[in-house]
């Protein structure tokens, strides 16, 4: 663990499992709610002593700046960290999981220097003369809940923009994962960022991440992962009133309306929802398509989903790689046993590919389902794996009715030729993120959250420090004559002279 400057042991240790071959590929300390305790008592030292928190923002984007490069410097170290933690390809960590971070971590740095931290606005004369300040000021000390999807990427949505507000931060990352956010405090510390102002407990996520939740001296939670575990993470934050960022589940749906470019559409489809093996909240699972060409998309689906490649998350022309683990590769297992009791049609893929190679790890098929109806376990809830659902639509505001019957709102797109058509079904899409004719397109820039159980807040954009700081306001008072003063509301009786 990395707490107040300095590694901690603790007395048991987890074992990180590389997904595609099961060997041990590291060792982890196991934390525990008294390592929590100790992580948030040196984030609370650290904020209240001034050293990071009162720095001037131009300091600490200096600093971040700084960490932005070395995570660049470092990247295929990094790379090297994830892919055998989480199972991604080399080619889909370099651009995605661990490429995205350097250009994100940028983005907070320079938000620091660039955030309008204070704003003076005057009022009318009536009652009185003032001028206010409006400030933003950080909270204090903010819990970040990493998943084990992407740990690095995901972690610098919530630390950069909490260092970049001036905040301390406990990391809590995935058991599983903890390796490339581990570096990152290192190279953190490394840079300048002072000792407690980043922490990293590791540890199980109902004993660690739940004394983080509740914990009375943290400010603030922001958390990605499952829905039901969102819900936990607001009653025990509850308690304290603390502040709460949730990114939560998705069940994205991809509308391919009847005048798309089907080469366009199907390779983008198979991109949307099989990218890092479907294990990616917003993937677009769901695939709505008009009842007149369902047949012939569905083979066109299956043709080009068939020449997708299994194999060595090391190997550059690997295209899919395994499921993080054993319990989640026969979980999806399960959702295909229901959708085919259900009635649905496994046309391509379905179980645990064939051959020596696959006799270790943790692999599904690419699997394509048809016949599937909005009804359906596999319709409705988060598969996280390689499992696309082809549903069938009658027209616009059926295909519409659909994509909404969903607790989540996440993610969805549409694939068109007719750009006016396209956004007119985007305006009546209910989630926070819709992609024209690609999926997947995340830009720092750009806020990124969920409608409805996908979660509350908004992660990235210029907004993102806004969920990091608490709003001042300080009414400065420019009267000088009592007399003009408004007391007289309480205070009838002139004062004596």
């Amino acid at each position: 663990m990395f707490i107040d400057g300095e590694h901690v042991d603790a007395a048991e240790r987890d074992e990180i499992r590389d997904p595609a071959t099961e060997e041990i590929y590291a060792t982890i300390a196991r934390g525990t709610a008294a390592d929590a305790d100790a992580a948030v008592a040196a984030a609370r030292a650290a904020f209240d002593s001034g050293a990071w928190s009162r720095l001037a923002p131009a300091e600490r984007s200096a600093v971040l700046t700084r960490i932005a490069e070395r995570i660049g410097e470092e990247l295929e170290e990094l790379v090297d960290l994830e892919i055998h933690a989480n199972g991604a390809t080399v080619r889909q960590a370099t651009g995605f999981h661990v490429g995205y971070a350097p250009a994100h971590f940028l983005y907070f740095a320079e938000l620091a220097a660039s955030y309008h931290w204070e704003r003076h606005v005057p009022t009318a004369a009536y009652p009185t003369m003032s001028t206010n300040v409006i400030r933003r000021e950080p909270l204090g000390v903010c819990a970040a809940i990493v998943p084990w999807n992407f740990p690095l990427l995901l972690g610098i949505w919530k630390i950069g923009p909490a260092l970049a507000a001036g905040n301390s931060v406990v990391i809590k990352p995935d058991e599983k994962t903890p390796l490339s956010l581990l570096r990152l405090c290192e190279i953190a510390h490394e840079c300048g960022v002072p000792a407690g102002v980043i922490n990293l407990v590791t540890g199980p996520g109902p004993e660690v991440g739940a004394r983080l939740a509740e914990h009375p001296d943290v400010d603030k939670v922001a958390f990605t992962g499952s829905t039901a575990v969102g819900r936990e993470i607001m009653r025990l934050a509850s308690g304290t009133v603390k502040n709460v960022s949730l990114e939560l589940g998705g069940k994205g749906a991809q509308v391919l309306l009847d005048d798309a470019d089907l080469d366009v559409a199907i390779d983008g489809a198979l991109f949307g929802c099989m990218l890092y093996s479907g294990q990616i909240c917003e993937s677009g699972t769901r695939l709505l398509v008009s009842a007149n060409m369902y047949d012939q998309v569905v083979d066109r689906l299956v043709d080009r989903a068939s020449s997708l490649k299994l194999g060595e998350t090391t190997d550059f022309d690997t295209d899919l790689g395994p499921v993080i683990s054993a319990r989640q590769r026969d979980r999806v297992l399960g959702f295909l046993d229901s959708a085919k009791d259900a009635g649905a049609k496994v046309v391509l893929g379905g179980g645990i590919p064939r051959g020596e190679r696959f006799t270790r790890g943790y692999w599904i098929e690419p699997t394509i389902i048809a016949e599937v109806t909005n009804e359906m376990k596999v319709a409705r809830e988060e598969i996280f794996g390689p499992v696309l659902c082809v549903l069938r639509y009658t027209d616009e505001a059926d295909a519409i009715r659909q994509a909404n019957d969903s607790q989540y709102g996440l993610s969805a797109g549409v694939w068109a030729a007719d750009y006016e058509r396209a956004l007119e079904v985007a305006s009546r899409l209910r989630a926070g993120t819709i992609w024209i004719n690609n999926w997947h397109q995340i830009d720092p820039a750009l806020p990124f959250g969920g409608y409805k159980q996908s979660g509350l807040g908004r992660e990235l954009g210029r907004g993102a420090l806004d969920e990091y700081t608490e709003t001042k306001h300080v009414h400065i008072d420019l009267t000088q004559n009592l007399e003009r003063h408004i007391f007289d509301a309480l205070l009838s009786t002139p004062p004596r002279k």
